[in-house]
């Protein structure tokens, strides 16, 4: 008797399952009826009938075939650069009279103090103010000497002296009086005075203060462990040891500079105020030299090494001869003043002169004969008391790097210029001139050769909606299928088994309906930027966003559906012919859920499509050089930007309305194919 029944059941099972899918009634004697008007060739004529759904399917398919088999036939790439020849009047270069001393080291082993590096320009110019040829300078308890070599050249040194004698009114250390043991120590060379240790006791207190014994002036300044400094002022010479006798102090007096030369020695004088000291110098030991004098090569963009500076100027003013980097040279003065060098065979290799001339970026990359031409024009300038003035010149070509272009055989490639030399406020000459570059074709119009133009990177506008197109459908098709596979999932398990599962699934969904999804994504973005994310991982991540935000519609309509199907008869013979419970979710209920789906799922296709665009556009979405059609507006997302290349962002505008009006137009088709009782 069991078995006649679930018999029964199974044929009223088949009936009604044949039923559900036609959308109409059926007998077990209409089998054959039923598969001449199949259900699928129904809903195909219904949906072919319907002129804009017809319509949409062919745009879509028009766009599909323009996205992913487009580039293949382009002959551009989304990434590729393109670059044109253009003349621009650019700052091509800069002239200034040397006005500060560069320091180069001769010897790095000789130990130079920091403060008197670091005022070698003051020190320069207050003897050349003074006239002098060597000044010595202090720092602690080290002495450093500066020397004029030539014309505009100084060497600094760490200087051996020994203190000779003083002259003028001098403040003369007597001795040190300690509080501890109430003793005057005289220094070295100092007779004892009467009275003076009584006076010391007496008056020596506090940080410092002065005294009167016996007519004369003492004074002292605090020491170290309770102990004072006294002073006393001398005029006239006073020596530090063995009086030099009258000849040498007719030399010191004879002298009118700060150095003079006695018996073969050279003495040094230290004015300090009313009082001088006069040191003779032991030895000394060369670490820098200081020029305002700048190296120019004959040939063009020739580096000098790091020694050839130094040993060039040091040779300039000794035998004239030096080496660098293995290279022999020689170095003589000309009739200007300006100092050139000679490589061994004899050839000019560089010059000193004492006016820079540099392409405005800094780098020495000019012609020996322009920078020539450029200073001849600038004295001539100064000389007739001009802030500006022109010069014709052959300038060499360059492409986007800045590197000279060369034709065919190796010849470097010229273009006759003229150059505007205009002098600046602050003394320094600007050399402007329209040359021809190599640069970036950015906003070309549309031509032949670029259909839609380029964009403000040199990309082809063309190629990068190809490339754009596929990104774009590519994120609605998969976000989509993300949305439909998660709502399909929770929606067939809320609506099936109801109760508690329903209950705690339909909260999750009330929960992803408040979630605010463009604050998210727009925070999602600022993270991503934050974190320089790669470009495709950050793809993935936003595709992934999307399907999670979206899915709740989807579950809640699948939900509904399963609610109004899994109590019918077909269900009941489900359950009778033992089906697992997998397959009567995914087998029997979900499969009559999907012609709305297949609805849902077109019609949000576009909307996808718009959100992607949108976070592109803002910047939010995928990242520059990766293409989509949002980011393509975003180049040009500026009002002055999209008045002036309309030809860039209204083809991508256009095509994303087609779009979405083609899924919507299936959408709406696939509907009506699926119930036609909804066009009533």
């Amino acid at each position: 008797m069991n078995n006649s029944l679930n018999e029964a059941l199974k044929a009223r099972a088949a009936a009604h399952i044949g039923e559900q899918k036609t959308g109409g009634e059926m007998h077990l004697d209409d089998v054959a009826r039923v598969k001449v008007l199949s259900p699928g060739r129904q809903v195909f004529k219904r949906f072919v009938r319907n002129r804009l759904a017809v319509f949409g399917s062919c745009l879509l398919i028009a766009m599909f075939v323009f996205s992913f088999l487009g580039p293949l036939f382009y002959a551009y790439g989304q990434k590729q650069i393109f670059y044109k020849y253009s003349t621009q009047n650019v700052n091509y270069a800069l002239a200034k009279s040397n006005t500060t001393y560069n320091g180069y080291v001769v010897y790095d082993s000789v130990d130079l103090a920091r403060p008197v590096v670091n005022a070698m320009n003051s020190n320069i110019k207050n003897m050349i103010e003074k006239d002098e040829d060597l000044r010595l300078v202090f720092e602690g308890d080290s002495a450093f000497l500066i020397s004029r070599l030539g014309r505009e050249v100084y060497t600094l040194s760490k200087a051996d002296v020994d203190l000779i004698c003083t002259t003028g009114k001098s403040k003369i250390l007597i001795g040190n009086y300690s509080q501890v043991g109430k003793k005057l120590v005289y220094s070295a060379g100092e007779d004892p005075i009467s009275g003076l240790d009584k006076a010391a006791a007496d008056n020596c207190k506090g940080k410092g203060g002065s005294f009167t014994l016996n007519g004369v002036v003492y004074t002292f300044e605090k020491g170290a462990a309770k102990s004072f400094d006294i002073y006393v002022e001398r005029n006239g010479l006073i020596y530090s040891g063995e009086p030099l006798g009258e000849e040498f102090e007719e030399a010191l007096d004879a002298a009118d500079q700060s150095s003079f030369v006695f018996e073969g020695n050279t003495y040094l004088i230290s004015a300090s105020g009313s009082a001088a000291k006069v040191y003779r110098l032991a030895e000394e030991k060369v670490g820098r030299i200081y020029t305002l004098l700048t190296v120019d090569t004959y040939e063009t963009g020739v580096r000098v090494a790091e020694d050839f500076r130094a040993s060039a100027l040091m040779a300039a003013y000794s035998t004239g001869e030096f080496t660098s980097s293995g290279e022999a040279y020689t170095i003589e003065p000309e009739e200007n003043g300006s100092l050139v060098v000679h490589s061994s065979s004899g050839d000019e290799y560089a010059e000193f002169t004492d006016f820079t001339v540099r392409r405005y970026t800094g780098e020495d990359t000019m012609d020996y004969d322009l920078k020539n031409a450029i200073t001849d024009a600038i004295l001539e300038m100064l000389s007739s008391n001009k802030k500006s003035s022109t010069l014709s010149y052959a300038l060499p070509m360059q492409n986007e790097t800045g590197s000279y272009v060369y034709d065919e055989t190796g010849a470097l490639q010229y273009n006759d210029s003229e150059l505007t030399i205009t002098q600046r406020d602050t003394g320094e000459f600007v050399i402007n001139c329209e040359q021809i570059i190599y640069v970036i074709n950015m906003f070309e119009s549309p031509s032949a050769k670029h259909i839609l133009g380029t964009d403000g990177d040199g990309f082809d506008v063309l190629a990068r909606i190809m490339y754009g197109g596929r990104v774009s459908l590519m994120v609605g098709f998969v976000v989509v299928f993300l949305e439909t596979f998660l709502g399909i999932i929770m929606g067939g398990l809320a609506g099936y088994y109801g109760k508690w599962v329903d209950n705690l699934i339909m909260r999750l969904v009330d929960i992803f309906y408040c979630l605010p999804s463009m604050p998210i994504m727009i925070i999602l973005g600022a993270m991503m930027d934050a974190l320089r994310m790669n470009t495709y991982i950050r793809l993935i991540i936003m595709m992934a966003a999307l399907g999670l935000m979206g899915w709740a519609g989807v579950a809640r309509l699948v939900r509904g559906q399963i609610l109004s199907l899994r109590e019918q008869e077909f269900m009941v013979a489900t359950e009778a012919t033992g089906i697992k419970v997998k397959s009567r979710i995914f087998r029997h209920l979900v499969p009559n859920v999907m012609p709305q789906l297949i609805v849902t799922a077109t019609m949000g296709m576009g909307s996808v499509i718009i959100t992607e665009s949108t976070l592109s556009f803002l910047g939010l979405g995928v990242k520059h050089p990766l293409a989509t059609w949002g980011t393509i507006i975003n180049s040009v997302s500026s009002a002055s930007a999209m008045a002036h290349y309309a030809f860039i962002w209204i083809p991508v505008g256009l095509l994303i309305c087609l779009t979405v009006i083609a899924f919507n137009f299936v959408g709406d088709g696939l509907r009506d194919a699926y119930d036609p009782k909804s066009k009533r």
